[in-house]
């Protein structure tokens, strides 16, 4: 039996080998694998790169399960902005857990979901590989949070809701601002809102679409909670019959009289806000405001909260706010009724004494409910 000629190349920190009776033979084979390597279509298994797993684990498992683009780039914006340039080039079975928390810990102080995100996709990409038997355990399955910025989303103050009925009066955006505060609707489910769910023989808007994030698809609700019927409040109701249009043309639609999109929602919501700046005593010059009073937290799911606030004062029961709400869990409601308020404390106390002085006397609570 002859010999066979040995040859060897590196790429990417990995070593490449093959063997052939003549030097041709095994120069060829050794250009097909660091080609091939190049194309991240090195053999399945743990010696392959973490980034050639990426590519795969994606290929396999996220590209066909019809997902937004916008989904579908988050992982993309993870992998190769944090998770590439730290160990993109070691190989699966080489990755500890210490290598994947030093790439979270270097994100400490960035926002909760940035952070969340990045976890997650470690997560799912290493937990399938251990289910793939590629790796014999699974390095990012306790990764631990940093500290990270959380931006609690919050109701609207009294003043800003004495600010925000005034402003709606007239402008352009106060319907849908309306129908965000007495409705609890998310923004995506206003934009696929036609007149035709709203159903004023039973007074009800039913919701059961939403403008899917990152396109312009109009699909359903992520869960079947979010499908649900929200009694249209009084104050609400006259000002929908005096917009009504055909059943088919959206309830809040764009100059066009086209279906709301992300971006128009945006500057509807940036125009609102401006109006209600100045309404505020923002200062200005030039028709430019320089010093701004409107509280830059303020966003349209702080009226989707306060809707949620507004049920607990009311004493409704926290069942009925998470179908309200179209909450798929019941806990997601109850972080919201749980947050603290002056006015729903002392009247816990109030009943507990026998008073039930619910917003009156000296307790401080007197607040008008909307």
């Amino acid at each position: 039996m002859g010999e066979y000629i040995r040859k060897t190349a590196r790429y990417n920190g990995k070593k490449y080998e093959a063997t052939g009776k003549t030097e041709l033979e095994a120069m060829t084979k050794l250009a097909e694998k660091l080609a091939a390597a190049k194309r991240g279509e090195e053999a399945i298994g743990g010696s392959m790169t973490v980034t050639a797993w990426y590519k795969q684990w994606k290929a396999t498992y996220k590209d066909p399960k019809g997902l937004t683009k916008k989904s579908l780039g988050m992982y993309d914006e993870k992998f190769n902005g944090y998770i590439k340039p730290a160990i993109g080039s070691m190989k699966l079975k080489d990755v500890k857990d210490v290598h994947l928390q030093r790439i979270l810990n270097g994100q400490a102080g960035k926002s909760a979901s940035h952070v969340k995100k990045l976890r997650m996709v470690m997560q799912e990409m290493f937990k399938r590989a251990r289910q793939s038997r590629l790796i014999p355990y699974d390095p990012a399955e306790l990764l631990e949070l940093p500290h990270v910025q959380t931006h609690q989303r919050r109701s609207i103050t009294d003043e800003e809701r004495s600010a925000i009925l005034a402003v709606a009066e007239h402008h352009r955006a106060g319907l849908w601002v309306l129908t965000l505060l007495y409705t609890g609707m998310r923004p995506g489910e206003t934009a696929a809102l036609t007149w035709a769910d709203v159903d004023f023989v039973n007074n009800e808007i039913h919701v059961h679409a939403a403008k899917e994030s990152g396109s312009q698809a109009i699909k359903g609700p992520k869960t079947d909670s979010g499908v649900r019927d929200i009694p249209i409040h009084s104050d609400l109701l006259w000002r929908l019959q005096n917009a009504k249009k055909n059943s088919f043309a959206p309830v809040f639609p764009t100059g066009a009289g086209n279906f709301q999109n992300e971006n128009s929602l945006r500057r509807l919501w940036t125009g609102f806000k401006r109006e209600l700046d100045l309404y505020l005593g923002a200062k200005t010059e030039r028709n430019r405001i320089v010093e701004s009073v409107v509280a830059p937290d303020l966003t349209p799911y702080c009226l989707r909260h306060t809707f949620c606030t507004d049920l607990q004062k009311a004493g409704v029961p926290l069942n009925v706010a998470k179908e309200l709400m179209g909450h798929s869990d019941i806990q997601m409601t109850a972080n919201i009724y749980t947050h603290r308020d002056s006015s729903t404390l002392h009247n816990g106390i109030a009943l507990l004494d026998g008073t039930r002085s619910i917003g009156g006397g000296n307790d401080g609570g007197n607040r008008e409910m909307a």
